[in-house]
């Protein structure tokens, strides 16, 4: 699929999944004990520098609850291996696929945002939660529920 083709709501193969949006960790978006500026902020240069460009969107995660449905790698489009994206701590493994996010009024193209857990030392998800990059969508809130579909082949559901 090329960024040009992508037309909503997506084609049929493209793996259709409800979830609730529930508060994160509050790094992604904010300044934090650990970080100065959010953390998305702080990657977003490493992931143009690598080829993923995301000047379009919110530099923050939506996050998806799937539970208790959970999810796992297939293929993803982007996975950069040990970005050294701080000095706070040793370089993390990061993957992405494209997906669509949708609320009852509004939807766009975003991504899933994948910090490899092993790579990790903070902050970690449940084996439920996707993390979503994507352009503001004003009418996301906590504790409502959203559409998401996610491009062929790059996920599965279950461990």
């Amino acid at each position: 699929m090329t960024e040009d083709a992508a037309t909503f709501p997506p084609a049929a193969d493209w793996l259709a999944l409800q979830g609730v949006v529930i508060p994160g960790h509050q790094v992604a978006s904010r300044p934090s004990a650990h970080y100065p500026a959010g953390t998305i902020t702080l990657q977003q240069p490493f992931f143009a520098a690598l080829g993923l460009d995301l000047s379009d969107c919110y530099l923050g995660t939506i996050n998806v609850s799937l539970a208790p449905q959970t999810w796992r790698w297939l293929r993803p489009r982007h996975t950069f291996p040990l970005v050294e994206w701080t000095d706070a701590h040793p370089p993390e493994t990061f993957s992405f696929a494209r997906c669509w996010v949708a609320t009852d009024s509004e939807h766009t193209l975003g991504w899933i945002y994948f910090p490899h857990p092993e790579t990790k030392q903070r902050h970690f998800q449940a084996a439920s939660l996707v993390e979503i990059i994507a352009p503001w969508l004003p009418t996301v809130r906590y504790h409502a529920p959203v559409k998401l579909w996610i491009e062929p082949e790059a996920v599965a559901l279950g461990g």
